[in-house]
């Protein structure tokens, strides 16, 4: 079992920056891919970037060219570091790993608070 614990999350202004972390412990699959979602109130969880063990990278639109998140399989943690951030960036965010091949496995963290506000 995969336990996720993020950390980082807290008030910014507007065109400020911030960086989450999420540490992962247990038994960590290979293969994995690692990433972070976010959700606001009366809308679906949407992605905000995820990276393979192998290093790809994935963002989201809303997020492409103001993001960057990088892995370290050693120390089995992923960090996403937010730039320019706008008040639609507010939300929980959430870190996953999931592995989409046989044995299959997802796990989420609990999820922390970003908000962005002046």
């Amino acid at each position: 079992q995969v336990q996720l614990v993020e950390s980082g999350g807290g008030l910014v202004q507007p065109g400020g920056s911030l960086r989450l972390s999420c540490a992962a412990s247990g038994t960590i699959p290979g293969a994995a891919v690692m990433g972070w979602f976010r959700q606001v109130p009366g809308k679906q969880r949407e992605l905000v970037a995820t990276v393979t063990s192998g290093g790809t990278v994935d963002y989201g639109d809303s997020v492409q060219g103001r993001s960057t998140i990088t892995r370290n399989n050693a120390k089995n943690t992923v960090d996403l570091q937010m730039d320019s951030l706008k008040p639609e960036d507010t939300g929980v965010y959430y870190c996953k790993i999931q592995r989409k091949i046989t044995p299959t496995m997802t796990a989420w963290g609990q999820g922390i608070q970003v908000t962005v506000s002046a």
